[in-house]
């Protein structure tokens, strides 16, 4: 035999040998048809499914996990999700499901079934994540959950509805909302009602007709959120305790930047830039023992900081109220875009204003207004730069 010859059957044996092993080994990392891992459920496909909705109603009652593929789905009513410990999870926003009902009907319904014949009825432990839900001026809420604890949204844009981007209604336990974009809905980005111990953080909301809202809850966290372009407020807090807004940015609401109103009480705003507002900055209607510091009021139109009549016992520390001025004698905003204000006292009682720096406004640094005069108020160890004010330091 030849040399070459003896070369050549050497080599196809070692191929032959070596395209067996890769076989055999292939085929001992497949997994079998069904999970071995015990206890383990298979993720449900969606797109083997003929509808969104059957792939959700093919999880059994103790909940799973429903990939959504990529693609555009139009739905005409609402998807609904009735079991506990479930995700819902897509591609990003190339998962794009478009609600076009036009009888006011929500995108996704997230409650327990039985919660027709007793109101109270729960679901525990709902995630939401990496899609996108958009609706129209006559469909209802993007995401409506009732009764839903720790439900957590993360990687969702919800945009055009005709109602909220997102309500939670009564999802008293835990709600955590991140990293999620809410964008040109008629009502709320996110409307929260009765929920306690609540997350927000790291979002962007635009252009919907108020930010956030938080009603009759507890222990709102709110922190390191983009707010911009409002057609009314951006966050408003009512009958609500306990909570803190710190570290966002608000700027251009038609409205108020920040609202707190029906017997708020102990609540932090701190470290928020607030800015170009048209109505007002922060806007204590109705709190109590509440602390405004750290902020930054920049070219607010008028009352960057208004505590009325059914307010008191307040701290405002450590804040700055300026206009568009960047040093040499300049300002960066034109002639007719520099109004700025400053603090409005509206007949409120108890008020440490100490520690803040008022410079350029158009308005006092603080004015004194209402049917009733303001008492207990401190106003120390503040500075005043080209500004008057109705308060004198003490």
């Amino acid at each position: 035999m030849s040399r070459a010859r003896f070369v050549l059957l050497s080599s196809s044996l070692i191929a032959v040998v070596l395209a067996g092993t890769l076989a055999v080994t292939s085929r001992s990392q497949q997994p079998a048809a069904g999970p071995r891992l015990p206890g383990a459920r298979l993720a449900i496909e969606a797109a083997d499914y003929p509808s969104l909705q059957a792939a959700i109603d093919a999880l059994p009652a103790t909940g799973g996990v429903v990939r959504l593929p990529a693609g555009t789905f139009e739905i005409r009513e609402p998807l609904r999700i009735t079991q506990e410990d479930v995700l819902l999870v897509g591609a990003g926003t190339a998962t794009h499901i478009k609600n076009v009902n036009t009888s006011g009907q929500p995108a996704l319904v997230i409650e327990s079934p039985e919660i027709a014949a007793k109101p109270r009825a729960e679901l525990w432990r709902i995630e939401l994540a990496d899609l996108r839900l958009t609706g129209n001026e006559q469909s209802g809420h993007g995401i409506h959950a009732r009764n839903v604890n720790e439900i957590f949204l993360h990687g969702v844009t919800v945009s055009y509805h005709g109602g909220d981007g997102v309500r939670l209604d009564q999802c008293y336990e835990d709600p955590r909302i991140c990293d999620s974009l809410f964008t040109y809905n008629k009502a709320c980005g996110v409307n929260l009602l009765g929920c306690h111990d609540i997350v927000v953080v790291g979002n962007q909301f635009e252009e919907n007709l108020d930010a956030l809202q938080c009603s009759d809850g507890f222990n709102l966290c709110m922190t390191g959120n983009n707010l911009d372009d409002h057609l009314r407020d951006g966050v408003v807090i009512a009958n609500t305790y306990g909570s803190v807004v710190s570290g966002n940015m608000i700027e251009e609401c038609n409205g108020r930047a920040i609202v707190l109103d029906r017997d708020c009480y102990g609540i932090t705003l701190s470290a928020n830039v607030i800015a170009h507002e048209v109505a007002g900055g922060i806007d204590l209607i109705d709190a109590h023992g509440c602390t405004v510091s750290g902020n930054t009021f920049t070219i607010v139109k008028q009352n960057a900081l208004r505590i009325g009549p059914a307010s008191g016992r307040i701290t405002v520390t450590g804040n700055n109220f300026s206009s568009s001025y960047i040093g040499e004698g300049k300002d960066k905003r034109a002639e007719n875009d520099r109004t700025a204000s400053g603090i409005v006292l509206a007949g409120t009682r108890d008020i440490a204003i100490t520690g803040n720096v008022f410079s350029g406004l158009s308005t006092k640094a603080v004015e004194l207004a209402g049917d009733k005069p303001s008492e207990g108020i401190l106003f120390t160890n503040n500075v005043l730069v080209d500004v008057e004010s109705d308060l004198k330091q003490e």
